[in-house]
């Protein structure tokens, strides 16, 4: 197994290279390794996986009610919300599956939860069920005044995604992926049957090329002479509260949706912290993950409507992220056979979601590229270190602190993170290269102080491993 981070590309020609290792381009790896005689390389810009949108997104295991009925998301939706939930279950990665309200605060609103509901049904699921004001505010009773009812998604989960795609990578790379992280591709071309990648850490060469890179997918489609879609990055900014606000909300509470996608929410974290946003604003800077005072604040105005007591509560983090929005309802999931490429773009945030069924997906068109796929093996199942709040954390298990004390010494104790879990992280099969790396792997300095208080013990553990 290998992992790179540095230095040159290997000189040899890989059967499949996966631009982008966002959650989308770690689940296609992950399939793809099931056929044990392919060389397969996974390449990725940042110094980590995940680090684009799959990082910053709202957490949610959708079942797809509102897609457009008969469209490829609707569809592998649909079918990667199974699949990820009998994934997460086999590897340890935490769902709650607290269902969702979508509250109607008008009679318009009122009036378009029948067709949402029968949308549901056009989409396969058919539990979504109205509610009228006394049982909302039985279920929510927190909710600001003035809803007039709702319509209950009981099958909407939250979920870690950084574990998911983190998960997916290690699946990917024990079984015989390679890994190439601080790679971004630069140019892209094509020659006696064979694609030519000049990255930044110098060129590799692939057989079949899969686009997976996300916000930049365009760009790298152009340069294979494509123009199917343009990517708008569209920034969602959200506010983190405390543990303490976890009480005042048992489902995720959404609006009625628009055009520009499901709009502000308030959801609860399997962390245990509770979410508000996020916004959504299109942009033409794919890099401009900041926030700003105004967007901030008209969040807590609309927090304000849905959840009074919320506000009341400490803000711990603040975060964005981009969506790649195009001009399209749909995935734009395109194979071109002629040159033995694959794209996958307009993945939007039901790609968490979808992504084991999209990987599914792109393993066929890449057999329909001529790509020769023996029977696939079953993969060693593994198993994530928990970051959920719901389940026991290493420093709650007496039995596993008596093989190893390590885990009942606690280094960040808003999140109750303990040496043997940032020792662990450290030393997996894909180590954080950064100290916010090992935040996502743990949620070291992710509480209430920020990492105020643990955040020099933490460091100074980091950088007795990584050096």
């Amino acid at each position: 197994m290998t992992v790179t981070a540095s230095g040159l590309l290997p000189r040899t020609v890989y059967d499949v290279a996966i631009v982008g290792a966002g959650v989308v381009g770690c689940a296609i790896a992950r399939r793809l390794a099931r056929h044990a005689d392919l060389r397969i390389a996974l390449i990725e810009a940042q110094d980590d996986v995940g680090q684009g949108t799959s990082k910053a997104n709202t957490a949610i295991l959708h079942t797809g009610f509102d897609a457009i009925p008969g469209s490829l998301e609707a569809r592998l939706v649909r079918e990667g919300a199974r699949q990820l939930a009998l994934y997460a279950a086999e590897s340890g990665i935490p769902v709650e599956p607290v269902g969702a309200l979508l509250v109607a605060w008008d009679e318009a609103q009122l009036a378009v939860l029948p067709s949402l509901a029968e949308k549901a049904e056009r989409n396969a699921y058919p539990d979504a069920r109205e509610l009228g004001t006394t049982e909302l505010y039985a279920r929510e009773p927190h909710l600001g005044p003035g809803a007039l009812g709702a319509l209950h998604i009981p099958g909407e989960s939250i979920i870690c995604p950084w574990t998911t795609t983190l998960a997916y990578a290690t699946q990917a790379v024990r079984h015989g992926v390679d890994l190439h992280l601080n790679s971004r591709v630069e140019k892209a071309s094509r020659e006696d049957g064979v694609h030519r990648l000049g990255t930044t850490r110098g060129p590799l060469r692939a057989r079949r090329l899969v686009n997976a890179a996300g916000l930049h997918a365009d760009t790298l489609d152009r340069q294979l002479g494509h123009d199917d879609f343009t990517v708008t990055p569209r920034r969602g900014q959200l506010l983190v509260f405390d543990k303490f606000a976890r009480a005042l909300v048992r489902h995720i509470l959404l609006p009625v949706p628009t055009a520009l996608g499901k709009g502000v929410l308030v959801a609860p974290t399997v962390y245990g912290n509770v979410l508000l946003g996020p916004t959504a604003e299109d942009l033409h800077d794919k890099h401009d993950t900041g926030s700003t005072a105004d967007a901030l604040a008209g969040l807590r105005e609309q927090g304000r409507r849905i959840l009074p007591e919320l506000l009341d509560e400490e803000v711990t983090a603040v975060y964005a992220g981009l969506r790649a929005a195009t001009e399209h309802e749909d995935y734009r999931i395109v194979a071109h056979p002629e040159q033995a490429t694959v794209t996958v773009g307009g993945i939007r945030s039901t790609g968490l979601t979808a992504s084991l069924a999209i990987a599914d997906h792109v393993t066929a068109l890449l057999a329909d590229t001529g790509l020769e796929l023996t029977p696939p093996r079953d993969l060693t199942p593994i198993h994530m270190p928990n970051l959920g709040e719901a389940f026991p954390r290493p420093c709650q298990r007496p039995e596993l602190i008596a093989e190893d004390p390590e885990y009942g010494t606690l280094v960040c104790h808003c999140e109750r993170v303990s040496r043997g879990e940032i020792r662990d992280a450290l030393t997996s099969t894909i180590p954080p290269h950064t100290v916010d790396g090992l935040r996502r792997r743990t949620r070291a300095r992710s509480g209430r102080c920020q990492g105020f208080h643990c955040g020099a013990a933490v460091r100074a553990l980091f950088e007795g491993v990584r050096g």
